[in-house]
């Protein structure tokens, strides 16, 4: 037997995970292959994104091209509990929930890393583009990927020491194309297989539709007011708005007007110009400091809103143990609640929290 260290590849199906795996493979690496059943809509399990029969028969075809072992494992009642149900309730509190970060905070690198190590594994890899870097005083650090665009430490602020210490990111060294070409070149059938951006278990459908199936009374009509109590209108429901929406608001105003706030405590729309969407300051809670404890005290950063939002400086202060608050050199727009507020130093990826409903 091998005393090569065990690695478990969560594999997907995709490109990314399956490139990962056969990097490891090739590394000398004892290479596992396992994939998740994730919840999805009953009677429509062949929608969703992760784990279609197709997606799962891709990576045990390739696990066997790699002859590695490759298991399936059921997650559905976690997940559910975990992802979708966060995703459902951020929406009736009147927020934008993000529920990648849940996942992989409580799936991927709890749920199933723990399996992982069940198993004997040293080590879970994943096909995610970032990198793990280890200090000379032994701290482990979540950097930025090779590939700017194709970055995403941003999801993955969510990790800790202990998971960082477990971590592989195998393609976190690589673009895109060199991916694929990798694939290509080891005769890989995942080579131009295509990728999915939207939330895994909505499948086919638009969350507005899923939401008024599992979660009708989010679309109790209310009104459209502007931040000074002005009322112009009537809205269908909050879940079907995005802070920062122009169009199909319904409503007449001599100059364009914007969601910049969702109140729903009064289930009130909240409308306002250009010039009110910028904010420079907002707080940000259930914080994950990547290094196990916050910064001694305020640190000049630069920080991320949103997943494809570029980074913007300021300062940084930390509000107790779980949660800091933002100065932002200039005003951004789209600031929103429920989304992450991710820290940058460089390229080193510091953690993150969750945008605030009173930012």
């Amino acid at each position: 037997m091998s005393d090569q260290p065990t690695v478990v590849v969560a594999m997907s199906g995709g490109v990314d995970s399956s490139v990962a795996a056969t990097l490891l493979v090739h590394q000398g690496y004892r290479v596992i292959g396992m994939m998740m059943r994730l919840w999805s809509e009953p009677g429509k399990e062949a929608d969703n994104r992760c784990c279609t029969p197709d997606a799962i028969a891709m990576a045990r075809r390739v696990a066997a091209i790699l002859n590695i072992p490759f298991y399936t494992i059921d997650a559905q009642a976690e997940f559910h509990s975990r992802v979708v149900e966060y995703f459902i309730n951020g929406y009736i509190h009147g927020i934008t929930p993000n529920p990648c970060l849940m996942c992989n905070r409580h799936i991927r690198w709890e749920f199933l890393l723990n399996h992982a190590l069940s198993l004997g594994a040293q080590f879970m890899a994943t096909g995610h583009y970032a990198q793990v870097r280890k200090t000379e005083d032994g701290l482990f650090q979540l950097v930025k990927a090779i590939s700017p665009q194709k970055d995403q430490s941003y999801i993955l602020h969510v990790m800790n020491q202990e998971s960082l210490s477990h971590a592989l990111f195998p393609v976190g060294t690589y673009e895109k194309k060199e991916v694929r070409e990798l694939a290509a070149q080891y005769n890989l059938p995942v080579a131009e297989r295509g990728e999915s951006q939207d939330l895994c278990f909505l499948g086919n459908s638009d969350y507005r539709d899923f939401l008024a199936r599992y979660a009708p009374h989010s679309y109790q009509p209310g009104s459209i007011r502007t931040s000074d109590g002005r009322l112009l209108g009537q809205h269908q429901g909050l879940s079907s708005y995005t802070i920062g929406q122009r169009k199909g608001l319904g409503i007449q105003s001599p100059e364009p007007l914007y969601v910049i706030a969702k109140d729903a405590l009064t289930n009130a729309l909240i409308v306002g110009t250009s010039k009110e969407m910028g904010k420079s300051t907002f707080l940000a809670k259930d914080v994950n400091w990547i290094s196990g404890s916050p910064p001694k005290e305020e640190l000049r950063a630069q920080i991320k809103i949103r997943y494809k939002a570029a980074e913007a400086w300021g300062w940084v202060k930390p509000v107790g143990e779980d949660a800091f608050q933002v100065k932002l050199d200039e005003p951004l727009r789209d600031i929103t609640p429920g989304q992450a507020a991710v820290i940058y130093d460089g390229d080193v990826c510091l953690g993150g929290g969750i945008i605030d409903v009173e930012a």
